[in-house]
């Protein structure tokens, strides 16, 4: 399995599931370029080389073909990956993905003032405002967010009231990349979409738009749920992997 993470994030925040599928699984996880330990040697950061270097790290190996979880922009790098190597590519499973990049810019004022609160402000401010796009309100109502924050700032690498540099650059490599016109091409691939009911980065909508496209996908909507549907709900995120990768 090659677990692929999403903007800013470090492939450590896949441990929820390596931990429950890897006594049963080989799983490589991994840091994108730009972040962590994969740092951009003068090369432009872009959606399709960033699929050619999770290939490459697949040849690295000496695997021919994998199962391939994507989550965020990881799904949409998953998506490129099984249309430039479809052998190699035994499955799909996204994660609260897009097929159209630029569908995560604001789409209405109320998320456009939770997204500059994210950019803006002192840095408690700014990891208040991530944490509520990363969580459902209902979770986060009357509890101490010290505790979910600290969580999640262990899983992504960072604190949340912090940007890697590279945040910004894989950011516009996903907002110009647009698979609409591709997905049919997956037809046939077992692909699972998972989507979060409260996620307001990918709604859905967004979610079911993938499995319409691909033909034969499965979709599956998580209540109560928002985009960090893999660390909050990963019991039931990692039992819909293992019932997806028994059924291929």
């Amino acid at each position: 399995m090659v677990f692929i993470q999403g903007l800013g994030i470090l492939g450590r925040a896949w441990k929820p599931q390596v931990e429950a599928l890897g006594a049963e699984y080989q799983c490589l996880t991994f840091d994108n370029r730009g972040i962590g330990r994969s740092q951009p040697r003068g090369c432009g950061i872009t959606i399709p080389r960033m699929a050619e270097d999770a290939l490459a790290l697949m040849d690295a190996e000496g695997w021919e073909w994998a199962h391939v979880v994507g989550q965020s922009m990881g799904g949409v790098i998953a998506m490129e990956m099984a249309l430039r190597a479809r052998p190699r590519v035994r499955s799909l499973a996204l994660t609260c993905s897009l097929a159209r990049g630029s569908g995560v810019f604001p789409r209405s004022p109320g998320m456009l003032w939770r997204w500059l609160r994210t950019q803006v402000g002192t840095r408690s401010q700014k990891r208040e405002a991530l944490l509520e796009l990363m969580l459902p309100e209902r979770v986060l109502a009357g509890t101490n967010r010290v505790a979910p924050a600290s969580e999640l700032a262990e899983l992504f690498g960072h604190d949340l009231g912090d940007h890697p540099p590279v945040s910004a650059r894989q950011l516009w490599a996903l907002v110009r990349h647009d698979l609409t016109g591709r997905l049919g091409e997956l037809a046939g691939l077992p692909t699972l979409v998972v989507s979060a009911s409260d996620d307001r980065i990918t709604p859905p909508d967004f979610g079911r738009a993938l499995a319409r496209a691909i033909g034969g996908a499965r979709f599956v909507e998580i209540q109560d749920a928002s985009h960090a549907v893999d660390i909050q709900r990963a019991g039931e995120v990692n039992a819909l992997l293992r019932e997806h990768l028994q059924a291929c």
